[in-house]
């Protein structure tokens, strides 16, 4: 991404955290959603990091959403939130394998398939407000990572938590889901839940035409 001055990325963190809550969260559009984000190398400090990141969960709480990437509230590093207390319908749980992710703190992350399965469900984003659409995603994935005291994270996530893990760690590559979408499953939210507010996407891609993984194309 364009160079950035230590003093320049340390006056916008300042800015932000004096300023209102929740944080404003950028929408696609904006270059920082699509550049690859800074290695977090200690720029910040333990103090001002620590305030940025209950800044960013009590956003993502606002929204209110799962996740959310400093790039999203326009903060160019390799940082993320992410949270999920899975409160969702047994038949969903089950079907989306959606278990609740305790709070946790992702610095410079990284993740790689475990095995082949995918895995494909309607997916959103707090950047892309008003839309949705299905995404295909590793089944499992193995994580590494850095928590916010610097300690190592090597875990193997599955189901909704690693889709989330997924989700955000792309975005700090200036990646959108949409990017990685099927674009003839994209809806507004309002018709997903008037239409396709299933377990599975499955219905949806009958009536849209789109393949889901380990099924036959639709014919049309």
């Amino acid at each position: 991404m364009p160079a950035i001055e230590l003093s320049e990325l340390i006056a916008r963190v300042d800015a932000f955290l004096d300023g209102p809550r929740p944080l404003t969260i950028v929408h696609a559009g904006d270059p920082v959603l699509r550049h690859g984000a800074l290695p977090y190398e200690g720029q910040l400090g333990d103090g001002r990091l620590n305030r940025l990141i209950r800044a960013m969960r009590e956003t993502m709480h606002a929204a209110p959403g799962v996740g959310l990437a400093a790039p999203q509230i326009g903060i160019p590093l390799r940082l993320a939130v992410l949270e999920d207390p899975a409160e969702v319908a047994d038949e969903v749980r089950e079907a989306r394998e959606r278990v609740p992710l305790p709070f946790r703190v992702l610095v410079n992350p990284s993740y790689e398939a475990v095995g082949t399965g995918r895995a494909a469900f309607f997916e959103g984003c707090l950047s892309v407000p008003g839309y949705q659409a299905v995404v295909a995603r590793h089944a499992r994935v193995r994580l590494r990572a850095q928590d916010e005291n610097g300690r190592e994270i090597d875990e193997e996530f599955s189901g909704w938590p690693a889709r989330i893990v997924q989700h955000e760690t792309d975005h700090l590559g200036g990646t959108l889901y949409l990017d990685v979408a099927e674009t003839r499953s994209l809806t507004t939210t309002r018709d997903l839940i008037e239409r396709w507010a299933h377990p599975t996407p499955a219905e949806a891609a009958r009536e849209l035409g789109f393949t889901l993984p380990g099924t036959s194309p639709v014919p049309l």
